[in-house]
C-alpha cells in the first residue's frame, strides 16, 4: 500500500513538472512558439489581451517578423483599439509594402470602423502590387456592395470567380450583389408529368411569379396553375426570405387554393436557415398542408460547399398516431460558372411537401413508397437571364404491391431587371 502511494506521488510530481515546463517553454522559447500560443488564445479563448502580451513578447525576440506585426494589429482591431491597430499595420507596411495580407487586415479595420474610402484606397494600393489577389478583390467587392455601387461590385466578384471558380465566398457574394443590382425578378415555369400506369392523363403545371428585393429580403408573389385528375385549378402563393444577420435568415411561405382536389387548400411553411463556419449551411423548419385534414411536417437540412460543389442532405418527418413517416433526399450540385450556373442531381425516397408537382399525393390514405431521381440544369445568359431545365423519374407503389413510374420534364425562365 505504501509503495503504491509513493508511486502515485511520484507520477503526480512528474505531471506538475511537465506542465510547468510546457507552460514556460510555450511562453519563452521562440517567436514562433509565442505566435502559436497567441493564436490559440485569440481563436479558441477570445482572450485578446493575453494574446497581445504574447505577441509583443514574440516581437521583442524578432521585431522584423511581419506576420506577428500584422496579427498584433488584428488583435487590437478585435479588441476595439483602432489607433493601436493602425500603428502596427503602418509598421507592417514599412516592413513589407507588397504583402496582400497587410492591406487586407488594414482594410478590414477601416471598413469595420465605417472608413470605407480609406479601406477602398488600401485595397487599391494592395492590388497595385498584385491585381489577382483574391483576398483583396473579395474585400473590394464587399466595400463596393456596401457603397451600393452594385454594378462595379458584381464585376469584381465575377473576376474572382473567373480566376477561381472554387471560391465559395465570392459565389455567395455574387448572388447577394445580383439581388441588389436587380431589385426585380419575374419568372415563368412549365412542367409536364406523365404516368405509365397510375393515371391515364398527363398533368400540366405552370407558374408565373414576381419577386421584389427589399431591405428585409426578397418577397415573391406567385400564381400556380395545374391541370390534373381531369380538373383545373389555381393556387395563390406568397413567399419571403427575411434576413436577420449575416448568419441567420428565414423562409416564410403561404398558399391558398379553392380547388382542394388539384392543390392543397392551404399550404404554409416556415424555416430558419444558418450560414455556418467552414462553408456549411443548415435549416430547421415546419410545413403545414390542409386537404380535408391537417398535416404537419418537419424538415431538417444540412449542406456543405466544397470547391465547386454543394452537397446536401434533407429529411421530412410527419408524426402520426401510429408512427413517424419519413422521407429523405441527397443533393449534389456542381457550379461550372457563377451562382446561377450549375448542374444538380437529387435522389431520395418519399414525397416532399415543398414540391408542387407531387405534394398533392400526400393526400392519400395509402402511405406511398416513392423513390425518385432528378437532374437539373441552371444557366445564366448575359447575367440577367436564367434558364432552367429539369427531368425527373419517380417509381411509386401507389397501391399495395402495385408500382408505376412517373416521368416529369420542366423548363423555366427568369428575368432580372
Amino acid at each position: 500500500m505504501l509503495r503504491a502511494c509513493t508511486y502515485r506521488r511520484i507520477i503526480f510530481f512528474c505531471i506538475l513538472i511537465l506542465s510547468a515546463y510546457r507552460s514556460i517553454a510555450q511562453d519563452t522559447v521562440t517567436a514562433d512558439g509565442l505566435y502559436a500560443a497567441a493564436r490559440d488564445l485569440a481563436f479558441k479563448d477570445k482572450n485578446y489581451i493575453e494574446a497581445i502580451r504574447l505577441s509583443k513578447k514574440a516581437l521583442a525576440i524578432n521585431p522584423a517578423y511581419t506576420d506577428i506585426v500584422v496579427f498584433t494589429g488584428r488583435l487590437y482591431t478585435w479588441n476595439k483599439q483602432p489607433d493601436s491597430a493602425r500603428a502596427y499595420f503602418e509598421k507592417a507596411l514599412l516592413q513589407n509594402p507588397s504583402s496582400a495580407d497587410v492591406y487586407a487586415a488594414y482594410a478590414d479595420l477601416e471598413f469595420w470602423n465605417d472608413n470605407r474610402e480609406k479601406a477602398l484606397a488600401l485595397i487599391q494600393q494592395g492590388l497595385g502590387n498584385d491585381p489577382s489577389a483574391a483576398e483583396l478583390l473579395l474585400r473590394k467587392a464587399k466595400i463596393l456592395n456596401a457603397n451600393r455601387d452594385y454594378r462595379s461590385a458584381i464585376l469584381v466578384a465575377d473576376t474572382i470567380l473567373a480566376l477561381d471558380k472554387n471560391n465559395t465566398d465570392a459565389r455567395a457574394l455574387a448572388s447577394q450583389i445580383r439581388d441588389n443590382v436587380s431589385k426585380n425578378r419575374i419568372g415563368i415555369k412549365y412542367d409536364y408529368v406523365s404516368f405509365d400506369k397510375q393515371f391515364a392523363d398527363p398533368w400540366h403545371l405552370a407558374s408565373i411569379d414576381y419577386t421584389r428585393q427589399t431591405k428585409a429580403g426578397p418577397i415573391t408573389a406567385r400564381l400556380n396553375y395545374a391541370n390534373r385528375f381531369k380538373q383545373q385549378g389555381l393556387q395563390y402563393e406568397l413567399e419571403s426570405y427575411p434576413r436577420f444577420s449575416r448568419t441567420f435568415y428565414a423562409y416564410v411561405n403561404a398558399a391558398y387554393s379553392d380547388k382542394a382536389g388539384v392543390f392543397p387548400k392551404w399550404k404554409l411553411g416556415s424555416s430558419l436557415y444558418a450560414n455556418l463556419p467552414n462553408a456549411f449551411e443548415a435549416e430547421l423548419g415546419i410545413r403545414y398542408l390542409y386537404f380535408s385534414t391537417d398535416a404537419f411536417i418537419y424538415t431538417l437540412y444540412i449542406g456543405k460547399y466544397y470547391k465547386s460543389f454543394l452537397f446536401g442532405a434533407r429529411t421530412y418527418l410527419t408524426p402520426s398516431n401510429e408512427n413517424i413517416s419519413q422521407s429523405y433526399s441527397l443533393l449534389a450540385r456542381y457550379y461550372y460558372g457563377g451562382i446561377d450556373d450549375y448542374i444538380g442531381l437529387l435522389a431520395g425516397a418519399g414525397l416532399s411537401p415543398d414540391d408542387r408537382r407531387v405534394n398533392i399525393q400526400l393526400n392519400s390514405n395509402y402511405k406511398l413508397q416513392t423513390y425518385m431521381a432528378e437532374l437539373t440544369l441552371r444557366h445564366a445568359v448575359r447575367k440577367m437571364n436564367i434558364i432552367t431545365v429539369n427531368f425527373s423519374i419517380l417509381n411509386q407503389e401507389y397501391l399495395p404491391g402495385i408500382k408505376g413510374n412517373q416521368l416529369q420534364a420542366g423548363i423555366g425562365y427568369i428575368r432580372r431587371f
